[in-house]
């Protein structure tokens, strides 16, 4: 038979305590005070409970020890993360400078070829994959307006607007079908109203998740068919990829409304903004090696900045363990900038010095990066980081 026996122990603490030791009895006073303790028994041999084994009280001496070997380390590095968390924010703030100026040298090369009435020039630029830039732009200020990172809205907001000043100019120099952009400016507009109504708390709460599911489906759909799209005439032109996507992209959304998707690994919304960013500079290199000559129409401070601020979002990315981003900024960095410096190298577009320079910087930035926070975390490998972030 179970029975509860109350015992109260009073601990005193001595008048003349170092304070320091203090930081191990959070809430104990100089004064007396009763602990009770709750024991329970059951199933014993015996009708009585023996109390031989009392608890002793930690003495002033052992207890500033213990203080001083197992709380200082965690002080060290708590203080060390949040230095970087700081450090990391600052990084994803001062990268909205080179995002701001990342289309500027393709803008102001785009207004020279057409005053001078050069429009095949524009052709170096292909449309769709500034379309998938700016689709996975509207998707990601929608993201990261969820999750309050206010320098990362700053810079996707930066990225929608001027990615659309581009296909503006290119459809003026028909190299981008006017209707298209018309649908695009459409969904531009109202996503950038959207946006910033959800940023200031002015947008009904149905609206949103409206909006969620339409940018879902519109990227799901939109990302197979630009993929298609990139390689014609070598494959014929259909938009049956595109009507396949968007079946299963509908799909999607009302099993997701059902409860009946898992959530793990991300939103499909978040994986497809991904999937958009990543094409965008695939259909750069290859639209590189299928028309070599019109390589000269590319600006190769614009890919110079798109690397490096993709570069100052990657250990912001790594801390936070947020994959999707983590990847993105990743792919963008390798591919989208230094990718594309190596396209404008082997065509003898940059000297070899600034390509040389551009890869060592870039390699020592990820390195610094991984290092830094293994540090941070107390991970033996800087490896284990990246581990952490995937699995």
């Amino acid at each position: 038979m179970a029975e509860s026996v109350f015992l109260k122990y009073k601990l005193k603490l001595p008048v003349s305590s170092n304070p320091r030791s203090l930081g191990s009895f959070p809430r104990v006073q100089l004064h007396f005070r009763s602990y009770e303790l709750h024991l329970k028994k059951s199933n014993c041999l015996g009708q009585s409970i023996s109390c031989s084994s009392r608890p002793t009280p930690v003495s002033a001496v052992s207890s500033d020890r213990a203080h001083s070997i197992s709380q200082k380390p965690l002080r060290v590095k708590h203080k060390s993360f949040k230095e970087w968390d700081e450090v990391t924010a600052k990084f994803a703030g001062a990268a909205n400078i080179p995002f701001l100026l990342l289309q500027l040298p393709q803008i102001m090369l785009n207004y020279q070829n057409l005053m001078a009435g050069n429009k095949s020039a524009l052709l170096a630029v292909p449309w769709l994959g500034m379309l998938t830039g700016l689709l996975g732009n509207l998707s990601l200020l929608s993201y990261f307006i969820k999750k309050r990172e206010s320098e990362a809205v700053a810079i996707q907001l930066v990225g929608v607007v001027s990615i659309y000043v581009v296909l503006w100019q290119l459809a003026m120099a028909e190299a981008m079908p006017l209707p298209h952009f018309v649908a695009t400016s459409i969904v531009t507009v109202s996503g950038v109203v959207i946006n910033l109504m959800k940023r200031f708390d002015l947008l009904a709460r149905g609206v949103w998740k409206y909006w969620e599911e339409f940018i879902t489906i519109a990227g799901l759909s939109a990302l197979p068919q630009v993929m298609w799209s990139t390689f014609v005439p070598i494959v014929p032109n259909t938009v049956l990829p595109g009507c396949i996507a968007l079946f299963t992209a509908v799909l999607a959304v009302s099993m997701a409304r059902m409860g009946k998707l898992s959530k793990k690994g991300g939103s499909i919304s978040g994986w497809t903004t991904t999937l958009l960013f990543m094409w965008m500079p695939v259909a750069q290199m290859w639209t590189n090696l299928h028309n070599p000559a019109n390589v000269k129409g590319l600006s190769a401070v614009t890919m110079l900045l798109a690397m490096v601020g993709n570069g100052l979002l990657i250990p912001r990315a790594l801390l936070t363990r947020d994959l999707m981003w983590f990847t993105g900024s990743t792919w963008a960095c390798v591919f989208y900038g230094w990718g594309n410096l190596v396209c404008l190298y082997c065509f003898n577009s940059i000297s070899w010095e600034l390509f040389l320079a551009c890869s060592l910087g870039f390699l020592a930035w990820i390195g610094i990066t991984l290092w830094r926070d293994a540090q941070v975390h107390g991970h033996p490998s800087s490896f284990t980081s990246l581990k952490h972030i995937i699995f």
